[in-house]
């Protein structure tokens, strides 16, 4: 796998085990425990494999973050995770526990090119 980028958006504090989990996958992982930062952040980065949306940071944001991202950069994958998740929303490619994520983040990996 080449060198990319994930973009973590988390809530207010970034779980160890999802950074952990992230790390897995080879990649470089940039966070923030701000979803209005996130969307800013995937604005400037110039290459991002994939986003993954912490649930929590969905349901206490007051726009639709997924939906944001999604405009943003529609290429690029964005996988939603936590416990308890609700894999209701659009925007999102996929819905995993954290227990899971580093499965469901490689096969995104592998499936989709980097924008």
């Amino acid at each position: 796998m080449e060198h990319n980028t994930i973009l973590y958006v988390s809530a207010a504090k970034s779980r160890n085990s999802v950074l952990a989990a992230l790390k897995e996958t080879g990649c470089e992982v940039v966070s923030t425990n701000s979803p209005t930062e996130g969307v800013a952040l995937l604005h400037v980065m110039p290459a991002v494999a994939a986003v993954v949306l912490e649930n929590r940071a969905r349901e206490l944001a007051s726009f639709d973050v997924a939906q944001s991202l999604r405009e943003i950069r529609p290429n690029v994958p964005v996988l939603l995770c936590g416990d308890p998740i609700d894999c209701s929303p659009s925007g999102t490619d996929r819905c995993v526990s954290a227990d899971k994520l580093t499965s469901a983040l490689q096969y995104l990996l592998t499936a989709k090119p980097v924008v």
